[in-house]
């Protein structure tokens, strides 16, 4: 029944063989006629030529995602070397497989092994392997089936038919069914794992102990530099030779990494914790020290010397200007030139931290003598600075450049004369960065940053109307003014003070190129600082070199019934010296600093003592030895004075010249805008007692 079923079915696809072979024509033909190409609305429709155009594609061995920038660190350089071959080799897919070759010698050993086997093993496995491979399953039945019937039909008639395959005997190897598929690692021995390793010589190394100090650090890493640079070689690369040209060559000198370069950053750590140890007295003074003795002194106090800082190259120079960073609050900046214009040469721009005062943090050295420099507000890398020769310059700290950025020459807008103050102002709108500067030439520029140069606006020239000079022919050509100071206003960014050499105060406004709000005969010298108060929006100071620091008070043209009125100062402070320099205390409205050219240092509190200072102290170490700057820190209470050799002191200050208003037990700490609202009532409650008694307003110290 198996054998006439397997006929039935095997005749049954015969025929359908044969009817698709042959098939009925007739239904063919109707049904291929049927069939319409469709094309495309937006098909090109292309011209023989184009059709018979050929398009060239190449196909290379390189594999577009290799990476060509692998780099390997050679033991023997000790350092990382980029390698030549670049491995293009993609796989997309690998498995790993355990077949053999039966020719192969592993296969004939594994062969030998089997046939070396005792004769009951073998045919207990020939049995396993018959019961586990050789077993055929219900599909294999009916393929057998067939083939004996393929076989009765071979034979046909003639006589009976003869088995498919004679049994096998016991010394023949029997096949294993390739349709009953098993894992051959269930047939065959696991091989054994192989492991290989590398095993490379070290480096050399060698151990090295000593006590040094930081400058033996500091001459080894320059001695290593300066044979750096004098070892360097340079390689000659070929060119590519082109048709027509000549072949070039290209000197590439080899760019050796700067061992200080590397560790500058861990180096300077270093340098800062051995500065700590050495300076450690002087940082726990400044920490936690208090001048006890102020509690017996009642109204005075002290100002205690910490850092002194002094660089080799700016001992020849003084300092002209001092500014502290607005984000970095032991970072400071100052400017060393030359006020004695006979004896003029290079300038400095030195960046001086608390944390190391034995070296500069960097600086710039410059062709001309740096009279004033400011840090900008948003961006502290950026310092714009103005020279003796009357340019003005910016420089960025970040960009390891030995010169500056931008700087102006005589064709954008150069100053004739030297140029004494620069100030950063907010954007413009073009978010373009803009700064002020003033010169003894009477010109008050604004310099504005574009991308690659600077272009200079004049404000406002410092004319005397009262003054005229006799020109040829006797026609009267009027004089201009020598500015010497200026400040802008913390609230009406218009507004802005200019001091002049002729001892003038003009009240400016950016609005008014042409005239000034109001002009106060301020000093008989030349003033030298104009500061508003960082708290009072009406108050600013002014000291100049008639040995005078002078309040003022600004009011408005309509509430001013008597000009007289308004030029009078409401407080005036004698010296006794020249005073180079001013400044608000940044924490109260009633306490400024003053230093004078004899070397002592004056700290003044209006709300303890609106006639005597509360700290009169000599700071220079030398005789003779000028102080042109001071600045208070805007957290620590220090200041920082500059002096003509040079040098910069910090100076804590003791409590009585820091006293603040004892808050309640148990109150909230005020916010910022109550602490300004507080300030602002402390200084007027002391301007309207001067305002009732105007004869005691004035005030000279009789030393």
């Amino acid at each position: 029944m198996a054998g006439t079923t397997v006929e039935r079915k095997r005749s049954k696809r015969v025929d359908v063989d044969d009817m698709t072979e042959t098939g009925e024509g007739t239904e063919q033909d109707d049904w291929m006629q049927t069939k319409t190409l469709v094309k495309p609305e937006d098909q090109l429709d292309l011209t023989e030529a184009e059709l018979k155009e050929e398009f060239t594609r190449i196909l290379t061995a390189n594999n577009p995602h290799a990476p060509q920038n692998i780099v390997r660190y050679s033991f023997k350089e000790r350092q990382f070397k980029q390698i030549s071959s670049v491995d293009q080799l993609a796989v997309h897919f690998s498995m790993d497989g355990n077949l053999l070759h039966k020719e192969s010698e592993e296969a004939k050993r594994q062969l030998n092994k089997t046939s070396m086997m005792p004769e009951h093993k073998t045919e207990s496995m020939t049995e396993a392997q018959e019961v586990t491979v050789a077993e055929p399953t219900g599909e294999e039945v009916t393929e057998e089936a067939g083939a004996e019937v393929e076989a009765k039909d071979d034979a046909g008639d003639e006589g009976p038919a003869q088995p498919a395959a004679a049994p096998k005997g016991k010394g023949e190897k029997k096949l294993t069914n390739q349709f009953n598929f098993s894992e051959r690692a269930s047939q065959t021995y696991n091989n054994p794992f192989r492991d290989r390793g590398t095993v490379t010589e070290p480096p050399p190394r060698s151990s090295f102990a000593a006590n040094v100090t930081q400058w033996e650090i500091y001459d080894a890493y320059q001695e290593d530099f300066e044979k750096q640079e004098k070892t360097k070689e340079k390689k000659v690369v070929p060119g590519r030779k082109d048709e027509g040209r000549t072949k070039k060559k290209f000197t590439i000198s080899e760019s050796s990494g700067d061992d200080i370069t590397r560790v500058e950053t861990a180096a300077k750590i270093v340098e800062r914790m051995v500065n700590q140890n050495t300076y450690d007295d002087i940082a726990q003074d400044f920490k936690y020290w208090e001048d006890v003795s102020d509690e017996y002194r009642d109204q005075e106090g002290t100002l205690l010397p910490l850092w002194k800082f002094s660089f080799e190259k700016a001992k020849k120079l003084a300092i002209t200007s001092v500014c502290w960073s607005p984000m970095y609050k032991d970072l400071f900046a100052v400017s060393c030139g030359s006020y004695d214009f006979m004896k003029q040469g290079s300038g400095l721009i030195i960046f001086w931290t608390m944390k190391n005062p034995s070296y500069p943090e960097c600086f710039f050295e410059t062709d001309s003598g740096v009279m004033c420099l400011d840090i900008h507000p948003q961006h502290p890398h950026l310092i714009t600075a103005g020279f003796y020769d009357g340019s003005v310059a910016v420089f960025s700290a970040l960009e390891r450049k030995e010169g500056p950025i931008h700087r102006c020459t005589a064709k954008n807008g150069k100053h004739t004369d030297p140029v004494w103050q620069v100030r950063w102002q907010k954007d413009d709108a073009d978010n373009n960065m803009n700064f002020y500067s003033i010169s003894s030439d009477g010109r008050i520029c604004l310099w504005t940053i574009l991308k690659n140069e600077m272009i200079f606006q004049d404000v406002i020239r410092l004319l005397l109307p009262d003054v005229s000079a006799e020109g040829p022919d006797g026609i009267k050509v009027p004089t201009t003014g020598c500015g010497t100071a200026f400040d802008f206003h913390q609230q009406k960014d218009y507004l802005f003070l200019v001091g002049t050499e002729e001892g003038k105060v003009h009240i400016c406004s950016k609005a008014y190129t042409s005239h000034f709000i109001d002009t106060i005969d301020a000093h008989n010298m030349a003033v030298y600082k104009v500061c508003w108060n960082r708290f009072h929006p009406k108050i600013f100071i002014t000291c100049s070199a008639d040995w005078t620091v002078k309040i003022w008070e600004m009011k408005d043209t309509m509430e001013a019934h008597d000009k007289n009125e308004m030029r009078k100062p409401l407080f005036s402070f004698d010296l006794n010296n020249s005073v180079g320099d001013v400044a608000w205390a940044p924490y109260s409205s009633t306490v400024f600093a003053a230093v004078t050219s004899d070397g002592k240092a004056f700290v003044y509190d209006l709300n303890i003592n609106k006639y005597e200072p509360l700290c009169e102290q000599m700071v220079a170490q030398k005789k003779k030895t000028k102080l042109t700057h001071v600045d208070f820190n805007p957290t620590y209470p220090i200041v920082v004075v500059g002096d003509d050799r040079g040098s910069v002191v910090s100076l804590k200050l003791s409590p009585n010249l820091r006293k603040m208003k004892a808050e309640k037990k148990g109150a909230p700490p005020p916010d910022e805008a109550t602490k300004v609202q507080r300030e602002i009532e402390k200084l007027e409650k002391i301007l309207s007692m001067v305002r009732e008694q105007p004869t005691e307003a004035t005030h000279n110290k009789d030393h």
